[in-house]
């Protein structure tokens, strides 16, 4: 009896230090989508709930990285609806550089052939 519990020890510490690392190992910190997300959770608690914030701010990296992050936030937290892609879609659109709607339309085609 006291042979098997010893051989069922070095499993046990096996187990224990696997479950350790799973612990210690993370993904690397996504520093900028984290800071988002964590603006968003307080700036809408009515709105969005902690996964559609991260959601969402995985979504605008390109406004993350122009620096535009908490305009968005604030656009989002503006919304009455529910923190949906749509929302974060509009407010990422009308924030910053792109916030004219881009270029003019191309003028209508002349009447005469040539």
């Amino acid at each position: 009896m006291k042979a098997v519990l010893l051989s069922c020890v070095p499993i046990v510490l096996l187990a224990v230090v696997v479950s350790a690392c799973k612990l210690t190992a993370n993904d690397p910190p996504n520093r900028p989508v984290d800071l988002c997300t964590q603006s968003c959770v307080k700036r809408t608690p009515r709105q969005c709930s902690a996964d559609e914030c991260n959601r969402g701010c995985q979504f605008i990296l390109d406004r993350l990285q122009e620096g535009q992050g908490e305009n968005v936030v604030a656009c989002v937290a503006a919304r009455e609806s529910r923190c949906a892609d749509p929302v974060w879609a509009d407010c990422a659109a009308r924030i910053g550089l792109h916030a004219d709607g881009g270029p003019p339309a191309p003028p209508p085609p002349s009447e005469e052939w040539e």
